[in-house]
């Protein structure tokens, strides 16, 4: 994750800081990329939702393709995803697509979503591991090199300062995604930032971001059927009294806690205080 830089166009701002949804965006971007085996964060440290690796480019500020090739030394894999501090909406779906896209077509080199205006996100991708090295290889000791920008600073690490990241990603072979769903969208502005702020809490999107954001605070990874908890807490509203339905909920995820069980726990237990409720319920009649 390239998260070091000046947020020029936020009149430099802590843009990785900044909050959609209760959360800052760096630590949405990590809660959609949780499943990685190692995170490498390009940027000086800061407290964040879970452990990363933090990664510095050379010289600090250096820009995009600096900061990949700061990161990229800390990566093991034969795969890995690039993504920007800034993308509010990604999400872990959105990943697998493009990881399951790349996996489709061997012959890539990776696979980018392109946004709804034709752009290609090359933050918002995923890419094979030896093309990277190769290309920044290339343009280390390539005849087009420019002189005084690439170079090995101390203890032989690459200095890519100044160059385009464009300059490495463009002439790799890449599927291109259409990005249906706004995954990709960035907060490069304070007017980006207002829209994201507002898009959480759109009709239809409002209860999926807060049950997102609330299992991320507690750090939760469970699963688990919204739409049977809403139901047990209609039952218990409505059968019992207004109260019983918060109340009933929060014993039903403590009694699946308890059991020590997974999304079938909850919906076990949601099913006895549905029942109990509806019993309770008919009592009154």
């Amino acid at each position: 994750m390239l998260a070091g830089g000046t947020a020029r166009r936020l009149g430099g701002a802590d843009k990785p800081g900044l909050r959609v949804g209760g959360r800052t965006l760096v630590d949405r971007v990590l809660a959609a990329c949780a499943e990685a085996r190692t995170t490498v964060v390009v940027a000086a440290p800061r407290p964040v939702a879970r452990p990363v690796v933090w990664a510095r480019e050379e010289p600090p500020g250096g820009g995009p393709l600096a900061a990949l090739d700061a990161g990229l030394r800390h990566v093991t894999a034969a795969r890995l995803s690039l993504l920007s501090a800034d993308l509010p909406f990604l999400t872990p779906a959105a990943l697998a697509r493009l990881h399951a896209v790349l996996d489709a077509d061997p012959a890539k080199d990776g696979a980018l979503y392109v946004d709804a205006d034709g752009r290609e996100q090359y933050l918002t991708a995923v890419y094979r591991t030896a093309p990277l090295r190769e290309g920044l290889e290339r343009l280390r000791n390539g005849p087009d090199r420019t002189p005084g920008v690439l170079e090995h600073g101390g203890g032989g690490q690459a200095r890519t300062g100044g160059l385009s990241l464009r300059r490495l990603l463009g002439p790799l072979d890449l599927v291109r995604v259409p990005d249906e769903e706004g995954v990709s969208f960035d907060c490069d502005t304070w007017g980006d930032l207002a829209a994201a702020q507002d898009r959480i809490r759109e009709h239809g999107h409002v209860l999926d971001e807060w049950i997102s954001s609330v299992k991320a605070e507690l750090g939760i990874t469970l699963d688990v059927d919204v739409r049977l908890l809403l139901d047990l807490a209609r039952e218990a509203a409505h059968g019992v009294d207004r109260p019983a339905a918060p109340l009933t909920t929060f014993l039903v995820g403590y009694a699946a806690g308890r059991a020590e069980g997974g999304p079938e726990a909850v919906a076990e237990a949601a099913r006895k205080a549905e029942a109990l409720a509806r019993r309770w319920a008919a009592e009154a009649k």
